[in-house]
């Protein structure tokens, strides 16, 4: 059982050794696509709730 656990972490370490990870400017442009989409999204919903809520408050 010893040994499955060493080995585990074994291959997490090689696994981590092969990330590639993002750069900080690659990581700022990614949280504000992030960021931009989620607002956009955000917006949306209300908009079409907003919508929804008039055309129930016309018919009721």
């Amino acid at each position: 059982m010893k040994e499955k656990i060493i080995n585990f972490f074994q291959d997490v370490v090689k696994e981590m050794k092969k990330v590639t990870w993002p750069t900080k400017a690659e990581l700022f442009e990614s949280t504000k696509v992030v960021i931009v989409v989620c607002l956009v999204l955000a917006t949306f919903t209300y908009v079409i709730d907003f919508l929804i809520t008039q055309v129930f408050k016309g018919i009721f």
